[in-house]
């Protein structure tokens, strides 16, 4: 049965903040709000939250799992950026983008895409995940709330606790965050390519 953290979107309270980041460092699976819909999220070393997510979203081995970071330093300990992507990149963030990008010695070969030896990396512009983050100290290893066969992310936490209340062992509900998911951009050729078009805007990566 998954706890219910009720968390003010722009004010979110410590003590749940902490309750949250404790679960997650024991091996919590969680769903939470970003700036582009839900998602799940474990901690990055954990094995059985990764199988529990592509249980729950029917994934395969090729999916690219995202790390979700708190800011560029340390989205720069998990991928190899150059100058140029580098730039790029810092223009676009915080916000609702995911960048793919070749992983460093840091990722566990788990997360990463069993050919390319990419992963996806973000920074979210969200109250409460950044001050997860913060608590945290490391990324979550996430993965868009996407259930198998629908079209669009659930948005709302009581929905979220009400349908997977069995498989999560925590949601956090901070309101309505919408249902696109983030503009997904392919860096790992070293030119900009456009997986998926979402809620970030595309204009300076065409």
């Amino acid at each position: 049965m998954a706890k219910y953290f009720d968390v003010h979107p722009d004010n979110p309270q410590p003590r749940s903040i902490a309750q949250v980041a404790d679960s997650v460092r024991s091996g919590a699976l969680i769903a939470y709000p970003t700036d582009s819909c839900y998602a799940l999220g474990c901690r990055l070393g954990s094995r059985d939250g990764i199988d529990r997510i592509r249980s729950i979203r029917h994934l395969d081995n090729r999916h690219h799992f995202t790390l979700v970071c708190q800011d560029f330093a340390q989205l720069g300990q998990f991928v190899q950026i150059d100058n140029d992507v580098f730039r790029a990149i810092k223009a676009s963030t915080p916000g609702s983008y995911t960048f793919i990008l070749p992983a460093t010695r840091e990722v566990p070969r788990a997360l990463q895409h069993p050919k390319k030896k990419t992963v996806g990396v973000r920074i979210p512009d969200h109250v409460v995940t950044q001050a997860l983050l913060a608590e945290l100290g490391e990324p979550l290893l996430s993965s868009t709330l996407l259930l198998p066969d629908e079209e669009e992310p659930m948005t709302q936490g009581w929905e979220i606790k009400d349908r997977l209340d069995h498989v999560l062992d925590a949601v956090v509900d901070s309101g309505d965050c919408g249902t696109e998911p983030t503009t997904v951009v392919d860096f790992s050729g070293g030119e900009a390519e456009i997986v998926r078009y979402g809620a970030g805007d595309t204009t300076r990566f065409e």
